[in-house]
């Protein structure tokens, strides 16, 4: 007989009796089969609250979002810069708003191209170059004002600068990269990029203003130059880091994909926004006789929007982003109206200051929102250029709102205060196009955020 097969025998009074093993089983929920049974599901990974401090624990993230900070910090000094070396050399502030001007149409043109080589062939072997010939450009405008050289000579020297690469679609593109399996972590980093720009364009001015100004005319362009190359070299070290090169690829530019153009056309609109409000705002306060405040009133509303930037980070989002965007965007068009306001019912810049730093809250969340948009929207491969073109679309509009901006302190109707209708009118237009977009929802090649 078997050891394992014992024959029982009957229990007497009092002796315990066999019990069956009871065996614990986890309840599993499910969705019933048509047998009746429960099928298993497999829950749902839960999603990290976002983090500023986890972002940066991943390898190499510090060293590149350094790097992309040093070399953005000068596009906040170039213009000014520019302008305090050619207006006083030149007696013309005319010719100094020209020659910027034309250093704006000309990264229009030249910053997609270059991207789209950042993409095909790795940032460091592009970016590098690319700004080197930038500095080339810049040293050549501090020359020819310094030698007093022939006004066309300015021209062609400061659209050679508009070779320098987007570097903050740069970094943006390197989280991109790092995050694509974390959309929640990818809406940080989106947020603190949006931050870091308006940090830049915070600091930038007041830095050339400062330095050209304390130390000699041409001191803003030199140094602005040197931190560029500095901050581009910082960046391009990281090589763990940066995105792989996509090659040479037939697929077509970024601008024909399904949902960009009416993106692009929104972009737009909101640059019209920012240059026309920095146009009415420095107009004002020249009115009062208070001009050397404007810049520190601006900064404000920078203020304001890297704050906002920062929050917008550390928080959780839901939905899709493109549902997001026009809240966001209304948001902003209602906040815009608050200069408007202020600026007509009372004639201190301290109300308007303060205005302007509520206003500015809805820039960030807005940004960064519109940027997770071309992040979604533009093909693998291709993300250095769709969201190069999205800082295309900003600098047209900033350059039309300017334009427009100006005009309206000059020759518009009722008060000089009408001016401030201008970035209320830009952002209710933006809000407009993003609503009028067609409702087929286009093709989406990132997850969204």
């Amino acid at each position: 007989m078997p050891a394992d097969v014992r024959p029982s025998r009957p229990r007497g009074r009092g002796e315990q009796r066999d019990q069956p093993r009871r065996t614990r089983t986890r309840r599993r929920t499910g969705t019933p089969t048509p047998s009746g049974a429960r099928k298993p599901t497999r829950a749902r990974p839960r999603t990290r609250t976002p983090s500023y401090r986890r972002l940066f624990h991943i390898p190499g993230s510090r060293a590149f979002a350094l790097g992309a900070f040093l070399a953005r910090l000068p596009m906040g000094m170039f213009s000014v810069s520019a302008i305090l070396m050619i207006a006083p050399a030149r007696d013309s502030y005319a010719l100094a708003g020209a020659v910027v001007a034309t250093g704006l149409a000309a990264t229009a043109l030249v910053a997609p191209l270059t991207a789209r080589l950042v993409d095909r062939h790795g940032q460091a072997r592009v970016a590098v170059p690319a700004t080197a010939l930038a500095l080339v450009g810049g040293l050549a405008l501090v020359a020819c004002v310094h030698a007093d050289a022939p006004a066309w000579t300015l021209f062609v020297s400061y659209a050679a600068t508009a070779t320098a690469p987007n570097t903050g679609g740069m970094a943006r593109a390197r989280w991109a990269h790092l995050l694509k399996d974390d959309p929640a972590a990818l809406h940080t980093a989106n947020s603190f990029e949006q931050a870091v720009d308006e940090l830049c364009f915070m600091v930038g001015p007041v830095l050339a203003a400062f330095l050209c100004t304390s130390l000699f005319p041409e001191a803003g362009t030199l140094v602005g130059g040197l931190v560029l190359l500095t901050g581009v070299l910082v960046l391009a070290a990281q090589r763990a880091t940066e995105p792989p090169p996509s090659g040479r690829t037939a697929a077509r530019s970024p601008v024909r994909a399904p949902g960009v153009p009416s993106l692009l056309a929104v972009f737009l609109a909101m640059g019209a926004v920012f240059g026309s409000l920095e146009v009415v705002t420095i107009a004002h306060a020249d009115t009062h006789g208070e001009a050397s405040a404007a810049g520190l009133v601006l900064g404000l509303q920078a203020a304001g929007s890297c704050a906002a930037g920062l929050a917008f980070g550390a928080i959780r989002v839901t939905g899709p982003a493109d549902r997001r965007f026009p809240l966001c965007l209304a948001a902003m068009a209602a906040l815009m109206t608050l200069p408007w306001l202020t600026a007509s019912s009372t004639g201190s810049l301290l109300p308007l200051a303060g205005a302007l730093l509520v206003a500015g809250m809805a820039t960030a969340p807005t940004m960064v929102t519109a940027m997770s948009l071309i992040q979604e929207r533009t093909p693998e491969g291709q993300l250095n250029e769709g969201m190069t073109l999205a800082v295309t679309g900003l600098l047209g509009g900033i350059a039309g709102g300017s334009a427009l901006g100006g005009w309206m302190v000059d020759h518009g109707p009722g008060p000089a205060t009408t001016g401030f209708a201008v970035p209320v009118a830009a952002a209710t237009l933006a809000l407009v196009l993003a609503l009028a977009a067609p409702r087929r929802r286009p093709a989406v090649f990132r997850p969204s955020h």
